[in-house]
C-alpha cells in the first residue's frame, strides 16, 4: 500500500483475522434466529459456543495491536461491532437461570443487530463486509450495487426519531445503487411485539440492497402495534410512506407491507384500511385479528395480493390459526399465496424474503434486476 503508515500491512492482517470469525458469528446467529424453537435452544447453544470462543480470541488479539495513524476510526468501529457480537453470543450461550432465558435470547438478538449497525459503514473499506450485506448471487456484482454516489444522492441509512430509546419513528434504507429520481419498489417492514424498527431493518436489508428496493422500518408508538383499542399507528404509518415518497421516487404500484408476529397481525389490520398506500401484504407468523371482520377489511381484501407465511412449529400462534386465516382470506376474495413451512417455529424465515419480492414484482428476480 503506497504511502501507508508503517505497520499498515500487519494491521490489515489482524483486521482480517478478526473479520473472519466476526462474519462467521453473524452467519451462525442468523441460523440461530431461523431455527429458534424452545426445544432446540440447548443444541443451538452448543453449536454457537465455538463461534463465541473464536471471536473472543480474535478480539483479544485485535485489541493487542494498536492501529497505525489514520486507521483508528476503522479500528474503533470494528471493535464495537465485534464487542456487540461477543455480547450476543455470551447472552445466548452462557449459563443463566431459566427465569432469564427469554430476556437473554431477546437481548442477544438485539446485540447482534447492533453489530450489523456498526459493521455496515465499513462495507467499502472491508470488501468481505460489503459482500456479507448482499445475497450470495450478488456478491460478485459489488461495483454495480455500490457505485460512486452522485453529488445529489441521498442513499444509505436515514434515521428519523428512531434511536433505540425512541418510539414512533422510522429507519429508512435507500440502496446505494439507486439514482436520484429512479422509482423503485418500497418494502415497509413491521417489527414484532416489544421490537424496534432499528432492529427489524436488518431482517430485510440484504435483500433490499441486492434487489434495489427502498426499505422502511417503522417503530410502533407503544410497545407493540395497535392491535386493540384506539389505532395510534395507522395514521403515522401512512404519513411515513408519504414522507418517503415526497423525497425519494417510489414505484407506487409495488409498495409492500410486511411484518412478523404482531407486525404481521397489524399489517392486515392497517394495510387494508381505506386510503392506505400498500399494494400487497405479506404477514409472517401472525393472525387474522377479529377486528378485520368488524372494520370492513374483509370486504376490502378482495383482489388484494396477500402472501401468508406461517410455521408448522409455531408455539405462539398454532398453525391451525393460520390455516383458518388462509381460508377466510380466500373466501373474501384475496389473491392469496399460503406458505406453511414445516421446520419454522415462531421466528422469521429470512429465506422467504426473496420469494416475497419476486411475488411482489417478477422484475425483482435477481437475473432481471439489472
Amino acid at each position: 500500500m503506497a504511502d501507508a503508515p508503517p505497520g499498515t500491512d500487519r494491521f490489515l492482517e489482524i483486521v482480517g483475522a478478526l473479520g473472519s470469525p466476526l462474519l462467521g458469528a453473524l452467519d451462525v446467529f442468523e441460523q440461530i434466529g431461523r431455527r429458534l424453537h424452545p426445544p432446540a435452544i440447548a443444541s443451538l447453544r452448543g453449536a454457537a459456543s465455538p463461534a463465541r470462543d473464536r471471536l473472543e480470541d480474535a478480539l483479544e488479539a485485535f485489541r493487542a495491536a494498536p492501529p497505525p495513524q489514520g486507521l483508528e476510526g476503522l479500528a474503533t468501529e470494528l471493535d464495537r461491532a465485534a464487542s456487540h457480537a461477543v455480547e450476543a453470543l455470551r447472552l445466548f450461550c452462557d449459563s443463566a437461570p431459566p427465569s432469564e432465558g427469554i430476556a437473554r435470547v431477546l437481548g442477544a438478538m438485539r446485540a447482534m443487530c447492533r453489530a450489523q449497525e456498526s459493521l455496515y459503514p465499513l462495507r467499502v473499506a472491508l470488501p468481505p463486509v460489503g459482500s456479507f450485506f448482499l445475497e450470495p448471487a450478488c456478491r460478485d456484482d459489488v461495483a454495480r450495487l455500490e457505485p460512486e454516489p452522485a453529488a445529489d444522492a441521498r442513499v444509505g441509512l436515514h434515521v428519523a426519531h428512531n434511536d433505540l430509546e425512541q418510539r414512533g419513528g422510522f429507519t429508512l434504507y435507500v440502496p446505494e445503487s439507486v439514482a436520484p429520481g429512479e422509482a423503485r419498489p418500497l418494502v415497509v417492514a413491521l417489527h414484532g411485539g416489544s421490537g424496534h424498527g432499528a432492529d427489524f431493518l436488518w431482517t430485510w436489508l440484504r435483500e433490499a440492497r441486492s434487489r434495489r428496493c427502498l426499505l422502511l422500518a417503522p417503530t410502533s408508538r407503544g410497545t407493540t402495534w395497535s392491535l386493540m383499542g384506539p389505532d395510534v399507528d395507522a395514521g403515522p404509518l401512512r404519513s411515513m410512506v408519504e414522507f418517503v415518497a415526497e423525497r425519494w421516487a417510489i414505484d407506487r404500484e409495488h409498495v409492500l407491507l410486511t411484518g412478523l408476529s404482531d407486525g404481521a397481525t397489524y399489517s392486515l389490520l392497517a394495510g387494508l384500511q381505506p386510503d392506505m398506500p400498500f399494494t400487497a401484504l405479506a404477514p409472517v407468523s401472525g393472525v387474522l385479528a377479529p377486528g378485520n371482520f368488524a372494520n370492513g377489511n374483509m370486504e376490502r381484501v378482495r383482489d388484494v395480493p396477500v402472501y401468508l407465511v406461517h410455521g408448522a412449529l409455531d408455539w405462539m400462534f398454532p398453525v391451525q390459526i393460520a390455516r383458518m386465516a388462509r381460508d377466510e382470506l380466500e373466501k373474501a376474495g384475496a389473491r392469496i399465496v399460503y406458505r406453511e413451512i414445516e421446520d419454522l417455529s415462531h421466528t422469521y424465515p429470512r429465506e422467504e424474503n426473496a420469494r416475497i419480492l419476486e411475488w411482489l414484482d417478477p422484475a425483482l428476480a435477481l437475473e432481471k434486476a439489472r
